[in-house]
């Protein structure tokens, strides 16, 4: 049997933080861990062939902090 378009897999390494809110955004999504990572890769790759590969310069800079009401 050929399949056309094999998935491929590879090993992720992700911080615990990271997992849990990916994880909470799944299951809002009602998706897997693993298809809300393929979902959110693919929307970034669509995001860089739009905008002509160029990465936002904001793109690793961290959102301001909200001061809470205490």
């Amino acid at each position: 049997m050929i399949v056309a378009n094999p998935k491929k897999q590879i090993p992720l390494r992700l911080s615990s933080k990271l997992y849990e809110e990916i994880f909470a955004w799944a299951e809002d999504d009602f998706r897997s861990v693993n298809g809300q990572i393929e979902y959110l890769l693919t929307q970034c790759v669509k995001q860089h062939k739009k905008s002509g590969g160029a990465v936002p310069k904001t793109f690793d800079e961290k959102e301001p902090e909200v001061p809470s009401d205490s």
